[in-house]
């Protein structure tokens, strides 16, 4: 039977306050980390050629590392209520930065799928780290801090598409899993003397805290509602990421990865919106926060699908897009972690678990839109995911009061 530490316990335990510097560094960490699994989407094609594959074989890459993200997230990620967590993000950190190297070294596309496969597992760091910010934070600035912990995270999602198109148009695809995985070592080095420990809340075996997860989302109605929310929303994310570079190094535009790479930049703009959306959580509660994203990410794509030939739009779509899907993140996870205190590591991971099965999933079926159906394909499979996340929300509004 499931055992937690009493509220009072934690509070006794938990640490006084959190700095801004020690938000700097988790901020930073969660986006040099989540970079990993990102590198290898504007990198598809160079890998198709060196290992001779086609486009549906080699999106295999992106959605096999996303996979690892999401296993590694229902899997290890909830042992941050059992275990200590510092310890445990050391770990992690230090087995991403191994299978980083891995990957630059793979001598055929077998090796690179299963280096790509632990890359994702080892890669769930920030879903260690924001319950870690959520845990340590005031909670009347919590929304605000989970904010800025996360705009690091968006950021290295998206600029992390830019540092591989450039550095892998001048030094191949290799060099960027190197670059990755030192970066990855160098932080693990700062981690290791900066990051506090940070006390457990649960204290029963690894079978009953994997069980919590189903009695949870059983028992909470809004944090099937969040689940659901991010299952479309990263999938319609991941469906354009892994296909805009099948367009834009094709006809009209025949740009090259670092080119491809720039629209990360482009799209890391939106990643200002995080702490924003945050503070906007805790003033007026995260739904409405939540339809806006929603309703920025549906604009984003009837602009694009109308602009799959005019850069003009499709920068414009990239930055709504990538407002859109962080607002809506960042609010659904701020009302995720008010759910249960004690239980943030486990809600985190039915969250964020879902979120990237959705991501995976994206991946994959974009792969196919865009041979079925090119560009048009595409927006209409994005625009579909987006309209399933808003009609959830419309639905189900009510639950969202019932934290």
């Amino acid at each position: 039977m499931e055992q937690t530490i009493t509220e009072k316990t934690q509070l006794n335990i938990s640490h006084p306050g959190i700095s801004n510097g020690m938000v700097m560094l988790m901020a930073i960490t969660c986006g040099l980390v989540v970079a990993n699994i990102y590198y290898n989407q504007p990198l598809l094609v160079q890998i198709a050629a060196t290992f001779r594959l086609t486009t549906n074989q080699v999106s295999i890459i992106a959605t096999i590392t996303q996979v690892g993200y999401t296993l590694g997230l229902l899997f290890v990620v909830p042992l941050g209520d059992k275990a200590e967590r510092r310890k445990l993000i050391l770990v992690k950190t230090f087995g991403a930065a191994v299978c980083m190297m891995a990957a630059a070294f793979s001598a055929n596309f077998y090796m690179l799928i299963a280096a790509s496969l632990f890359v994702g597992i080892f890669s769930a760091v920030p879903q260690l780290l924001l319950p870690m910010a959520a845990t340590m934070a005031p909670a009347a600035s919590r929304g605000k801090i989970v904010g800025k912990v996360m705009s690091g995270l968006l950021i290295g999602i998206l600029l992390s598409r830019t540092l591989s198109g450039f550095i892998g148009a001048h030094l191949g695809w290799r060099a960027v899993f190197l670059t990755g995985g030192l970066a990855t070592a160098i932080m693990l080095a700062i981690l290791s003397v900066k990051l506090p420990k940070n006390p457990p809340t649960f204290e029963g075996s690894y079978a009953s805290l994997m069980k919590s997860l189903l009695t949870l989302t059983k028992e909470m109605p809004a944090l099937r509602q969040a689940a659901f929310t991010g299952f479309c929303m990263f999938g319609a994310f991941s469906v354009f990421w892994t296909t805009l570079v099948f367009l834009l190094e094709g006809s009209p535009f025949y740009f090259k990865s670092d080119m491809v790479g720039m629209f990360g930049a482009i799209g890391a703009c939106g990643a200002l919106a995080a702490p924003l959306a945050g503070k906007s959580s805790d003033r007026k509660g995260p739904q409405f926060t939540i339809l806006l994203g929603i309703a920025a990410a549906i604009l984003a794509y009837v602009i694009m699908g109308f602009s799959g030939t005019s850069l003009t739009g499709l920068i414009a779509g990239v930055i709504l897009l990538d407002v859109g899907m962080q607002v809506t993140h960042i609010s659904n996870q701020s009302k995720v972690f008010a759910l249960n205190p004690e239980a943030r590591s486990r809600l985190n991971t039915v969250y964020i678990s879902s979120s990237f099965a959705g991501g995976s999933l994206g991946s994959l079926l974009g792969a196919r839109a865009w041979s079925a159906d090119g560009w048009m394909g595409v927006c209409i499979l994005g625009t579909g995911m987006i309209v399933l996340a808003l009609l959830a929300n419309i639905k189900g509004g009510k639950i969202t009061h019932q934290y």
